[in-house]
This record gives C-alpha cells, sequence and structure tokens, in this order.
C-alpha cells in the first residue's frame, strides 16, 4: 500500500506551510514514529512523524518550497515491490497532474485512490528544554528497550532533538540501510529527490534599496491577521499610571529572577479576574466568556514578524513560576519551537514597546480577542500632589483597544481604573 504525507494543518489559520528540511531521504526506511520532515508554519517549526512503516519512495515538494495545507509533500511504499509505482505517481504530481492508483486504472487523483499516511505533530524543541528531554516516539522507544538512559544523551537531530540513531549509537545498534538498489532507483527516476536536504540557518540579510524582499512566513500570516482585525470596530481608550510602587517592587525581585512582563502580565491578570467581558470574545451567536485568563505577550521575532507566546493562566500562577514560564518561551518562540496551542490559546494581549522608549502607541486588535494592551515608557514626570504641592512621579501611558461590538467604553475605563490602583496601592500583592 503507498501512502500519501500531507502538509499538515498545525493551527486553525494556517492555509500553507514551507518545508524546512527533509530528515528522510528517498529510499530510506522510515520506522513508526520517526521524523520524516520539518514544517514551517506561521510561528513555528514542527516536525511530521510517520505512524506508518515503510520506504520513503519519493518526495514531491522539495525543502525551501511552500505548499497548501492537505497537498501530497512525498509518498510512502509499504514495500520495495510498490516503489517504483510510488515514483510514478510522484513524478505525475510533480508534473501538475493526479496520479491513478495502478492497478485500478481509475483516472481518479492521488488524494482519493490512495490512503491517506496518518502523521502526528510534535513540536520541535531542544533535547532539553527547562528540566523536560524532548526526543522523538522511536527514541524513547527504543531507549526503553536497550535500557539507554536518554539524560546522558545529546541530540543530533533537529535543534538538538534526541532521535533514534542517537540511541542506537549509544546502545552499541548500528541502523540497517535500505538495499542500494531501492534508492538508485528513486534517485534515478527523480532526479530532484536526490538526498536529504539540510536546509542551514540562512543569516539575516539587511535589504537592498530599491529591491522587493520576499516575506517570510510569519510575516504574511502577520498580514493576513492584521487585514481581518480591520473588519472589528474598534475604539482606544488610554491612562496614566503611576509606577513608583511597581518599579520598587521589580528593583527587589529583580535579582530573583522577576521580568518586568511577568509583573505586567501577573498584575493584569489579576485585574482581569474582576472584568471577564475584557477577555471575553465575539462569536455570531453573542458573547463567548472565555474560561481561562491566558495573557498573551507580542514577541519580535529576529527575521521579521511577531509571536504572541501565551502565560496560560497567569492569574492563578505565582510570580516567580510567571517568570521562569516567560523566560522559556521567549527563548524558544525566537527559535520557532513552540507548540500551537503555546501561541495561539490567549484570551487578552499585552504589547509593551515601553522597553524601546515610546511614550504612547496604539495597538492593533489581534482576531479572536476582546482587547489588547499597549504600554508605553515609564517616565519621570512632574505633577501636582494631593498637598498642592509640586512634585516628580515615574508614570507610564497605557491604551487598550476593545472589540466595540461587545465592549463598551465604560468598560474599558473601569477595567484601567483598576489596574492602575492594583499598580499604584496594592502591588505587593502580586507576591502572595
Amino acid at each position: 500500500m503507498i501512502h500519501e504525507i500531507f502538509m499538515p494543518a498545525l493551527s486553525s489559520t494556517m492555509t500553507e506551510g514551507k518545508i524546512t528540511t527533509w530528515v528522510k531521504a528517498p529510499g530510506d526506511k522510515i520506522e513508526k514514529g520517526e521524523t520524516v520532515l520539518i514544517v514551517e508554519s506561521d510561528k513555528a517549526d514542527m516536525d511530521v512523524e510517520s505512524f506508518n512503516e515503510g520506504i520513503l519512495a519519493a518526495i514531491v515538494v522539495q525543502a525551501g518550497e511552500t505548499a497548501d495545507v492537505g497537498s501530497a509533500l512525498g509518498l510512502l511504499a509499504e514495500t520495495e515491490a510498490e516503489v517504483e509505482e510510488a515514483i510514478q505517481q510522484a513524478a505525475a504530481l510533480m508534473n501538475g497532474g493526479s496520479a491513478s492508483s495502478g492497478s485500478s486504472g481509475s483516472n481518479m487523483g492521488i488524494a482519493a485512490a490512495l490512503p491517506v499516511d496518518i502523521i502526528a505533530i510534535e513540536p520541535v524543541a531542544p533535547s532539553r528544554s527547562s528540566d523536560r528531554i524532548i526526543a522523538s516516539p522511536r527514541a524513547k522507544k527504543l531507549a526503553k528497550d536497550f535500557g539507554v538512559s536518554l539524560d546522558s544523551l545529546v541530540g543530533t537531530g533537529p535543534h538538538g532533538r534526541i532521535v533514534a540513531e542517537d540511541v542506537e549509537a549509544a546502545a552499541g545498534k548500528a541502523k540497517v540501510p535500505v538495499a542500494a538498489p531501492v534508492a538508485t532507483n528513486v534517485l534515478a527516476a527523480i532526479p530532484k529527490a536526490a538526498a536529504a536536504q539540510k536546509a542551514p540557518t540562512a543569516p539575516i540579510v539587511p535589504p537592498t534599496p530599491g529591491q522587493v524582499h520576499k516575506m517570510n512566513t510569519m510575516q504574511i500570516a502577520v498580514v493576513k491577521n492584521m487585514m481581518a482585525s480591520m473588519d472589528v470596530p474598534v475604539f482606544r481608550v488610554g491612562y496614566t499610571i503611576t509606577t513608583d510602587a511597581l518599579d520598587k517592587l521589580y528593583r527587589q525581585v529583580k535579582s530573583k529572577g522577576v521580568t518586568m512582563s511577568a509583573l505586567l502580565a501577573k498584575a493584569i491578570a489579576m485585574t482581569l479576574e474582576k472584568h471577564p467581558l475584557l477577555y471575553a470574545s465575539y462569536v455570531e451567536q453573542g458573547i463567548h466568556y472565555n474560561g481561562d485568563i491566558n495573557i498573551a505577550v507580542a514577541v519580535a521575532m529576529p527575521d521579521g514578524g511577531l509571536i504572541t507566546p501565551v502565560l496560560r493562566n497567569a492569574n492563578t500562577q505565582d510570580l516567580y513560576s510567571l517568570s521562569r514560564s516567560w523566560k522559556d518561551l521567549v527563548d524558544r518562540a525566537r527559535t520557532k519551537q513552540l507548540a500551537p496551542d503555546e501561541y495561539s490559546t490567549g484570551t487578552f494581549t499585552i504589547s509593551n514597546l515601553g522597553m524601546f522608549g515610546v511614550d504612547s502607541f496604539d495597538a492593533i486588535l489581534p482576531p479572536g480577542q476582546g482587547s489588547i494592551i499597549a504600554i508605553g515608557a515609564t517616565r519621570p514626570t512632574v505633577i501636582a500632589t494631593q498637598d498642592g504641592m509640586m512634585g516628580v512621579k515615574q508614570q507610564m501611558q497605557v491604551n487598550i483597544t476593545c472589540d466595540h461590538r461587545i465592549i463598551y467604553g465604560a468598560d474599558a475605563a473601569s477595567f484601567l481604573k483598576d489596574l492602575a490602583d492594583l499598580i499604584e496601592n496594592n502591588i505587593q500583592s502580586l507576591t502572595l
């Protein structure tokens, strides 16, 4: 039986993906659970692993190329006898035609004529993320069978992932190669799929004046999301918050690994507990009140675009755990190692440009959310005190953008007033 390896949908908004690397080459024997290729979605790089055993007969879409979700990327033959048939079908697909099932003589396209290869998607991650060891399912199984401790291994897979070959090497087992004639036939029939393509990390190239530079997958996704946001009626409310108490607390806990991003996320999450409408979302049936306060924080990517790692249930996490989670999310976000639920499950978003010295700005509402808050820089400001004297206070400007279909001005203003009260008068409660 011949199986198609399809381009998976890694997120609800993904319509196409880019092949980053083919981990396997035509003629390679594929074990159940082995990574076959790596796909770049709009936000992350993901492994595509097979639940079937067989031979990678042909590659239809090469590394570096883009394919629509659901389209065939390669063909997997269960036996060597089926490899030649798979090669012919792949050639038809690469020439823009359809492939028949061969024995039946049907003119049906390959997607309908052949059973689908079932694949699993797992995030690409280093072999160790915090205290967690990242290894392919087959590597874990072999480690158990051979009695090899994964703690002692250094992964040689994509981004340091421990793969089956690492375990076999540690156990003194050599991988059994596929018979040479099979690989030779595949390479002769489809020259484009000559070998497994390891895509090196491309350096960031400065733009050339007068030339058009193609957007990467993430930048294209941002464009689509922003265009969708333009259809939502929004309003904006600004508020000035005195941050002397916040700055004092930050100086106290900074040495313990607490970040300002975590402090702000915690303060906002605790305030949202009193304002469930602010992290609700509009649906055709009415207002969807989300059960969790998941704070998404916008992070700029080195090669363009942005991503919003999510601090799940930020209101219930203690400040120190929240800071550790945030550091781990940012580190993995910038190397495209987040799983989809780590960047797509936010119910309220923070955009903080204060670190760049920006005084004030308005943020664009993300699709599917009710609110986003824009945070400016903290500035020393001369103000009149309550006793009629002049004084200097540290202040920052925050602007909230809301979906006016479900949230009204008074709702946003009430939220900002409570947030200011927490930051100015009760900030120590974040450490309790």
